[in-house]
């Protein structure tokens, strides 16, 4: 079977591998060469240097314009198989393949459709997320999914999420290609009763606030990313926070607001409780245990924090 593949980022990467070592894949379109890291040099998509790795013809495109869909019937595919690409695919687009085409979604379709699902999940308290193989629409994320696969949230982080369902997601990809070629396939359309939307984080939402609940301010750190970082100010100084948790009800006591440093721990009080720091990066620093940065927060007991 003839693959065009279309992906961007590392979420993709395990799916290109995999579709690769399975099928015939004679186009990878991914987007442009980019400054991705904080060097000033262009950098290629990770899907791109992955590519490139494999032996795999290559494409950059900004956006499927009518040169880009025409690249695309040039490779002939059979299926089109998207992962995280990065831009919206035209009608025009979705026709060109006659098994047409399919993506790996980073939830349990119906519920977070959109940018952000594996944050969005976390920020809301769900038990559990996933990845769904859906075929592509006209609607943003509103086609009929034909495999799930499901996993607890826990206490995972937003980055442990992405490389456990980037993993997950590749053989799905691979057997939901399968299926469509040998007609095995069996589609299910999405409830639009369950239906919700994952709109991008925005870094204001991620800010850690007194006037909120640990519970919430600990969800932000864990849903944190490099592009909406969960912060706030201690003590007049920003930070970053990595990680952290509810304090247990053992932990010193301390007024909404309020920051505790002591014994290697790191409190900052909020409306009902406190959130204890485990790992921060402090602004033009590198990032290290609280327990680390706790030892220079001299004098910081009492002192407010806030959002940053």
């Amino acid at each position: 079977m003839r693959i065009v593949f279309m992906g961007t980022p590392e979420f993709a990467v395990p799916s290109l591998k995999a579709v690769a070592a399975a099928y015939d894949v004679t186009l990878v379109v991914t987007r442009p060469d980019a400054v991705r890291s904080r060097g000033k040099k262009l950098e290629p998509s990770p899907v791109k240097a992955c590519a490139v790795e494999l032996g795999l013809p290559v494409l950059e495109a900004k956006r499927m314009d009518a040169a880009a869909v025409d690249a695309v019937r040039a490779a002939q595919p059979d299926l089109i198989c998207v992962v995280a690409f990065g831009c919206i695919l035209p009608d025009e687009l979705l026709a060109v393949a006659p098994l047409g085409a399919i993506n790996v979604h980073g939830s349990l379709l119906p519920r977070w459709r959109g940018a952000a699902p594996i944050q969005r999940a976390i920020l809301a308290g769900d038990e559990r997320t996933g990845i769904s193989i859906m075929r592509v629409a006209h609607d943003l994320d509103a086609g009929a999914w034909c495999r799930q696969v499901a996993t607890p949230i826990g206490t995972k982080t937003a980055g442990q999420l992405f490389d456990e369902l980037a993993q997950a997601g590749a053989p799905e990809l691979v057997a939901a290609a399968a299926q469509i070629a040998d007609g095995s396939v069996t589609w299910h359309e999405q409830d639009p009763s369950q239906v919700t939307f994952a709109e991008k984080v925005k870094k204001g939402e991620m800010r850690l606030d007194p006037a909120d609940a640990c519970d919430v301010n600990a969800l932000r750190v864990q849903a944190s990313t490099d592009a909406a970082p969960a912060r706030c100010q201690v003590a007049g100084r920003g930070v970053r926070v990595v990680l952290a948790t509810v304090a247990d009800v053992n932990a010193p006591q301390i007024g909404t607001g309020e920051v505790l440093a002591a014994h290697g721990r790191v409190l900052l009080g909020c409306v009902d409780g406190a959130l204890e720091l485990l790992r921060v990066k402090p602004d033009g620093k590198r990032e290290m245990d609280a327990s680390a940065w706790a030892q220079g927060l001299h004098g910081a007991n009492g002192a407010p924090w806030e959002r940053a």
